[in-house]
């Protein structure tokens, strides 16, 4: 099994989006196994993004991500990252396959509902970003 993280964005919190995009991934064999309501300020959305400090969106993403509650969640399957990007979709909602969360529900570039782990080194660092392994409870 393999486990990833994944968040749900302010701007689909702000429309109650979230049962409706944890119904995607349940559907797709995503298993929820951590999962909680948060808001980030900026100096956490700054560290968990730095990554991107050097990219033009950086300041915008780490803004938006401040604007209002995110749910943070680690699912477990088989492939699990791969799993979860396919049922995300392309980050840009234009170029998202239809079904896709992003196709569905993304507003924008930056407001496309949903983040995932890109890699199993990523995942690691990002589940434990927000999660301790008591939280986790497969």
């Amino acid at each position: 099994m393999q486990r990833t993280l994944s968040i749900i964005k302010p701007d689909a919190t702000r429309r109650n989006l979230t049962g409706a995009i944890n119904s995607c991934f349940e559907k797709n064999g995503l298993r929820i196994v951590a999962q909680k309501r948060i808001r980030l300020t900026k100096a956490q959305a700054e560290k968990f993004y730095e990554v991107h400090k050097d990219r033009p969106f950086y300041d915008e993403l780490c803004s938006f991500m401040c604007s209002g509650p995110i749910v943070v969640q680690v699912f477990e399957a088989e492939d699990a990252i791969k799993r979860n990007r396919d049922v995300m979709g392309a980050t840009n909602p234009a170029e998202a396959a239809e079904g896709t969360i992003r196709k569905m529900f993304a507003e924008s570039f930056t407001g496309n509902s949903v983040h995932g782990s890109d890699s199993l080194e990523n995942a690691k660092k990002e589940i434990a970003f927000f999660f301790s392994e008591d939280e986790i409870v497969g």
